[in-house]
């Protein structure tokens, strides 16, 4: 069994996941590939003493691209799992704060 140390894994910060804090109070993580969304919730409340909402779960896909001179297919990024976790409105991390 994983703790809760090892669920999140690191925030994802991009343009996108800018605007999503900056006006829809929501924080993106790339988590455990085990992670459910009751443990990425328990994680996010603990870790940082707020109050979550929602929590939305993705797994992205592998990236892929042809080599120049076999043009066989390789992968170039592996797959991951992100989770979207949607805070209270009087809640924020304090850490993506001074990404704006």
């Amino acid at each position: 069994m994983t703790t809760i140390y090892e669920i999140l894994r690191r925030p994802l910060v991009t343009e996108k996941s800018n605007y999503l804090v900056n006006k829809l109070n929501q924080y993106v993580f790339e988590v455990d590939r085990s992670a459910s969304r009751t443990l990425v919730k328990d994680a996010v409340e603990l870790l940082f003493e707020v109050k979550v909402l929602r929590v939305n779960i993705i797994n992205v896909p592998a990236k892929r691209s042809r080599r120049a001179r076999s043009r066989r297919m390789g992968i170039r990024q592996a797959v991951f799992k992100k989770a979207i976790v949607t805070l209270a409105p009087d809640d924020r991390i304090p850490f993506f704060e001074g990404v704006e």
